[in-house]
């Protein structure tokens, strides 16, 4: 056999050893921040739940939910710790945020902010317009000519 042949198979063992080595990394940093985990700290559940760590055993950890409420929760439903920040930001509705730079708005009214709308803008009127007597004689001629086809017997047959 010449290394020609042997290439596409040794192309195909890299590529797959690459994705494993990658998926395996993040394996590793998610076991690592699970484990990183204190009382006290911000989390979201992989179910996309917000809560506290109230306290963390070998498997399992105990999160509140709500003041009051407490449920227990296998480590691995541990979809990401957040920074207390954060945490604030979306639990508490907190709108302290530090953004840096330029702030993108929610809809187009800023960009439109010193135009008016009657500046050179054609209207376009999307209703119904009603339609020219002559439009309305050919379709009735038309429709009077299918019934006349119907009659002789070459209708749509159901």
């Amino acid at each position: 056999m010449s290394l020609v042949t042997l290439l596409p198979f040794i192309v195909l063992i890299g590529a797959m050893f690459l994705m494993t080595r990658s998926a395996k990394k993040k394996q590793q940093a998610a076991a690592q921040m699970r484990n990183d985990m204190q009382p006290g700290t911000g989390v979201r559940t992989i179910g996309g739940m917000y809560a506290t760590v109230k306290e963390i055993q070998e498997d399992t950890v105990l999160l509140e939910v709500a003041p009051g409420v407490h449920a227990v929760y296998a480590k691995n439903s541990i979809g990401a710790v957040l920074d207390d920040a954060e945490y604030n930001r979306i639990v508490h509705g907190d709108d302290e945020l530090e953004t840096e730079g330029t702030v993108v708005p929610d809809d187009a009214s800023s960009l439109t902010a010193g135009e008016s709308a009657d500046d050179d803008v054609a209207k376009i009127d999307l209703g119904k317009k009603p339609e020219d007597e002559s439009v309305a004689k050919d379709t009735e001629a038309k429709g009077a000519e299918a019934k006349d086809a119907k009659a002789d017997g070459e209708g749509d047959a159901k």
